[in-house]
């Protein structure tokens, strides 16, 4: 899997599970990781479309995953293991699929970073 797709997946997931959240506790902030998601799908969308912006593009979505992910974690992960529920497997699927793309770029990057020093 590339990293454009992985971060595609995210981006859809946060979309999904944003929007499934807000739709569960009706609160504007569950719709955070739908704009985040929006915005990594822009940058997707870029990315595999120009691959001349691609160092940019990747460069702008690892920035939002990193900043997403940093949420997830340390304000709504807590919370949500304190009540359990959907709220925690929702949380979980973001940070899954966040964690999956930041997995990808890293590998990426290392690649090109070989490649760079190889040639």
């Amino acid at each position: 899997m590339t990293p454009a797709k992985a971060s595609l997946i995210n981006a859809i997931s946060l979309i999904i599970v944003g929007l499934w959240g807000y739709l569960s506790v009706v609160s504007p902030t569950a719709l955070i990781p739908v704009g985040f998601g929006v915005v990594i799908l822009l940058c997707s969308i870029v990315w595999i479309l120009k691959p001349s912006l691609t160092k940019i593009v990747a460069h702008i979505a690892i920035l939002f995953t990193l900043i997403i992910l940093a949420a997830l974690v340390g304000m709504r992960l807590p919370k949500s293991l304190d009540m359990g529920g959907l709220g925690l497997v929702r949380v979980l699927i973001m940070i899954s699929t966040s964690l999956l793309a930041i997995g990808y770029f890293v590998k990426n990057f290392i690649d090109n970073r070989k490649t760079m020093i190889t040639d």
